[in-house]
């Protein structure tokens, strides 16, 4: 169960949804079995966006993993190109 959540917002065209779909997927398995506190990754669709909840252990799992080399060398690459303006990202705790 996730004691925190990091919540990623995307504007992204629906022209270029199935390729952030594709980033989502690609990336899905390495978030969840490498980065440390990782318990939970989900995609949610919106016709104004695209969210990626991820959980966590904690808060402090979810602010190393923006740090980390999968999401600064990885996932802001493969994602760049698609951004209609700069991600919302936000850090939820859970008590």
């Amino acid at each position: 169960m996730a004691n925190a959540y990091l919540q990623i917002t995307l504007r992204i065209n629906s022209s270029e949804r199935e390729a952030a779909t594709k980033v989502y997927t690609t990336y899905k398995e390495p978030f969840l079995s490498g980065i440390s506190g990782a318990v939970s990754k989900e995609l949610l669709v919106r016709d104004e966006d695209v969210q990626v909840l991820h959980g966590f252990n904690n808060e402090a799992d979810a602010k190393a993993y923006l740090e980390s080399d999968l999401f600064t060398n990885d996932v802001v690459v493969g994602l760049k190109d698609l951004l209609q303006a700069e991600p919302e990202i936000r850090i939820y705790s859970t008590f």
